[in-house]
């Protein structure tokens, strides 16, 4: 525990056999529950934790699943009653799982195994599930590889448990090591998507949105949708942009990039970035309507889509510009002055909106 509040470490792993007894053995000692989500792994990283398990006699505190207990209803509190039988219904929206502990309640290792392979994002949702229905006040995420320093734990969660701060994740690429260290295609790969995440969260102070080092306090993962959180490599992005619509609140931490320490990287870098550049794409829309219009309608609504729509329209009378000149055809200056103003009023009020967009954002930064 830390400052009197709960603990615990969501371990997504697949095929891990070789470093997750190195995850286990180094958790720092003031964890009280590391989640292990094993995403139907073709290995024996489910046999392994279960050894773990079985050595680890020493009875931690009683942790009971909330969403089990019976609920009391009275006349004012029917949307908590609501919420508490959505929590215990929502079961069903995620990957097929089974814990596999015989004593939940006490253990400090969880072993969850998945019946689907449900990729990093379905294994961390369901390790946060977990970590919901039973209350822990602070949840860290940490891989399967030992790819994240545990020493390093503790200042990810120290702003959660003290401060209140809904979300903490890592940062390695303000570390002065980070050019040194992380190989360059992913360093350009991840700054790419850290440039596009900030267009489509709104968090646009953050940065190395690839991270999986991260703290989530209860209240966060209760205000997202956990069973919607993208199943892939894109879940980071995803989770940022779900938690800025719920007007959750971030911070960044600097930590050391950690590599050639057994890992086996899974991620093609060259289908990744598309593939999460469209997930960005769709969650930059998402969050525009969804916060901007009907949570509370904002100006910059109007001006992202009216910045947009003037550069489709503005297309056309490009196009036919530029056939002219390759055609040495005479045009008249009507489509050049069309797209001059469509073009310039469409940027104009891009920058406006970004504008707003990182003011209103700004609360947010703790």
């Amino acid at each position: 525990m830390l400052n009197n509040k709960t603990v615990a470490v969501v371990v997504p792993a697949y095929n891990e056999e070789k470093q997750i007894g190195m995850v286990i053995e180094t958790m720092p000692d003031f964890v009280d529950r590391i989640i292990i989500v094993n995403d139907l792994s073709k290995d024996k990283t489910s046999d392994v934790v279960l050894k773990y398990i079985e050595i680890d006699n020493s009875v931690k505190k009683i942790i009971q699943n909330k969403q089990l207990m019976e609920f009391q209803s009275t006349r004012y509190n029917r949307a908590e009653e609501v919420l508490h039988i959505q929590g215990s219904e929502e079961i069903r929206l995620f990957n097929p799982s089974e814990v596999a502990n015989k004593k939940e309640e006490t253990d400090r290792i969880i072993l969850i195994n998945h019946k689907i392979n449900g990729g990093v994002g379905g294994a961390i949702a369901t390790g946060y599930k977990w970590c919901k229905d039973h209350a822990i006040d602070c949840t860290a995420v940490m891989a399967g590889d030992g790819q994240m320093d545990p020493s390093e734990l503790e200042s990810l969660c120290n702003p959660v448990v003290y401060e209140g701060i809904d979300y903490v994740k890592g940062n390695r690429l303000i570390h002065r090591s980070a050019w040194l260290v992380i190989p360059k295609t992913r360093y350009f790969g991840n700054s790419i998507l850290s440039i596009l995440t900030k267009l489509a969260s709104g968090y646009w102070r953050v940065s190395d949105t690839q991270t999986g080092y991260t703290a989530t306090s209860n209240a966060a993962l209760n205000a997202i949708r956990l069973h919607d959180i993208y199943r892939s490599y894109g879940m980071p992005n995803d989770m940022l942009v779900k938690l800025n619509i719920a007007m959750c609140t971030i911070r960044e931490i600097p930590i050391k990039p950690v590599y050639k320490v057994g890992e086996e990287s899974k991620m093609k870098i060259g289908k990744v970035i598309p593939r999460i550049s469209w997930l960005l794409f769709k969650s930059f829309y998402k969050r525009l309507w969804i916060k901007y219009l009907f949570r509370d309608f904002h100006p910059l609504f109007l001006l992202y889509n009216y910045a947009f729509i003037s550069l489709l329209i503005s297309l056309p009378y490009l196009i036919k510009i530029i056939a002219s000149f390759i055609t040495n055809e005479h045009l008249s200056y009507e489509p050049l002055l069309a797209f001059i103003f469509l073009f310039t009023s469409s940027f104009q009020s891009l920058l406006f909106a970004m504008w707003m967009d990182i003011q209103d954002n700004e609360r947010l930064y703790k």
